[in-house]
């Protein structure tokens, strides 16, 4: 399967390789716009991190490959040089002016040819082997860095900066698209901005969260960044070096991605009044809601005035953005207000497996073991006739598709305050064409709150049909899978008309 795609979609940690999500949007895009060829470009952490394809793809994907970006090199365990390169004056000012390039959006890069160089002062080997690359690491961490360990500070900067020479390795032998289309910023984006640079097409970036933000509560909570200064020596507010080092990257990653783009995609006005801020230039920005089949699940809603079933189901990844520990403890809180409830949690537990034992454990800590169950990927088809309320509890979001799904197959939702959910649940201010609230919508962490939210919907049946009934309404009326599509389809057309070909 190779051959020359109207569109190259770039893609990290998501399809179709993780189930729901963006890797569901992106398998709706590709088989909703038949008349367009794509080709899949995969980013992944490590090869052993998945576990083969999630979805089949659909007979308009003429191109795929995978790679992944911290898997050690063949080339270079194999192929070590004898000795450490000799320093050289020439080689560290290079060395030294791509590290500020690095750090500066504004500066541009060197081109992939130059990374892929084995001779270049700015390529893999030397990055890798020289002593003058030894000699500009140790002068920098003495500048900026002499409170973490050196070892800490060395791996760092080695594992954040070594996937962008396989990103170069990568741009050299990518098919040639009319259009480079990245759903995040990140590593993708910023081979989506190599492209652009390099090739000449059209490029094209959309946030489904803002993916600098979300790194950022990644970063702030990953455990293996270490901190080694003990109580003395930190503030309780300080942030470490060796985190801010990768939420900079990251930062400086979105505004080179942000420029590249002749177009900036959000899914909400929040968030795009949010990459204004972080640096998107204001005219290309634009939002393309997210959308759902309404006919699909139209055909699931229960007969009106019917009871809802006493279960509440938080459709999701098994990960620590979505705080599931908090719909946890709400939802022994719940099962001591409304006894016989059910709480379930619908997704895949693969991704993040110890934060998957962690909320088994918190499971059997609290004693709850005959309210919640962890079911696993199940089919939301399957899943939503038999729930009465449907739970968010993350701590970051973009504009979830599981809530739509629920709002279409009329179930109203109770959601933490995150991303557009405000705007999903009740409406988008005195302009809004359908007034009321969809469910309820809550603070972060705050599990009495979810417990008295869904309480309050799963005992008051006047209640219940009021939101049941916005939430149809509000999905029929703007989130709509065909407007979705449409909306892509003039998007990408226009696009790829801009490039000379």
């Amino acid at each position: 399967m190779s051959a020359r795609p109207d569109i190259l979609l770039l893609l990290e940690g998501t399809y179709p390789y993780v189930k729901g999500g963006v890797s569901s949007w992106a398998h709706e895009l590709i088989c909703g716009l038949p008349q367009y060829s794509f080709g899949i470009v995969f980013l992944g952490s490590r090869k052993a991190d998945y576990a083969g394809h999630q979805y089949t793809l659909s007979a308009n994907v003429v191109h795929i490959e995978e790679h992944f970006l911290f898997d050690a090199a063949p080339a270079a365990r194999q192929a070590r040089a004898p000795a450490m390169r000799k320093a050289d004056a020439a080689v560290e000012q290079a060395i030294a002016r791509l590290h500020e390039n690095l750090r500066d959006a504004a500066t541009a890069l060197p081109p992939a040819r130059q990374w892929n160089d084995a001779q270049s002062p700015v390529g893999r080997t030397t990055f890798y082997e020289s002593e003058s690359a030894w000699n500009y690491l140790c002068e920098r961490y003495q500048a900026t860095a002499e409170a973490d360990s050196f070892v800490d500070y060395f791996w760092t900067v080695r594992n954040m900066h070594a996937p962008l020479w396989l990103l170069a390795r990568i741009l050299e032998t990518l098919p040639q698209a009319a259009l480079a289309f990245a759903p995040s910023t990140g590593y993708a984006g910023m081979l989506g901005a190599m492209y652009a640079s390099e090739r000449r097409a059209p490029f094209v970036v959309m946030e489904h969260g803002l993916y600098t933000r979300e790194r950022r509560i990644d970063m702030m909570n990953a455990d293996w960044i270490r901190d080694r200064r003990n109580f003395l020596q930190t503030h309780p507010a300080e942030v470490s070096h060796l985190r801010n080092l990768w939420v900079r990257f990251f930062e400086t990653a979105s505004l080179r991605v942000y420029d590249q783009a002749g177009q900036v995609i959000s899914l909400f006005e929040r968030a795009r009044q949010q990459q204004i801020a972080d640096g998107a230039p204001a005219a290309r920005t634009c939002i393309v809601p997210n959308g759902v089949e309404i006919a699909r699940f139209a055909k699931l809603r229960r007969v009106q005035g019917t009871p809802p079933p006493p279960v509440v189901a938080l459709i999701s990844r098994v990960v620590p953005i979505k705080d599931l520990k908090n719909f946890i403890r709400a939802a022994a809180l719940l099962a001591r207000r409304l006894p016989g409830v059910q709480a379930w949690i619908v997704g895949p537990t693969d991704e993040d497996e110890s934060y998957a034992y962690e909320c088994n454990d918190l499971v059997r800590s609290l004693g709850i073991e005959q309210t919640v169950q962890m079911l696993g990927y199940r089919k939301v088809d399957e899943i939503l006739p038999q729930v009465g309320v449907c739970m968010l509890s993350s701590i970051s979001e973009g504009q979830p598709l599981s809530l739509l799904e629920s709002f279409a197959a009329g179930i109203p939702v109770v959601a933490t305050d995150v991303g557009a959910c405000r705007e999903l649940v009740e409406g988008s201010g005195a302009e809004d064409d359908v007034p009321g609230s969809a469910g309820r919508v809550v603070g972060i962490a705050d599990p009495d709150a979810l417990a008295a939210a869904a309480l309050e919907l799963l005992t008051d049946p006047v209640a219940y049909a009021d939101a049941a009934a916005v939430a149809v309404v509000r999905v029929q009326r703007r989130y709509d899978r065909a407007r979705m599509l449409a909306t892509f389809d003039a998007l990408f057309s226009g696009a790829i008309k801009q490039w000379p070909g």
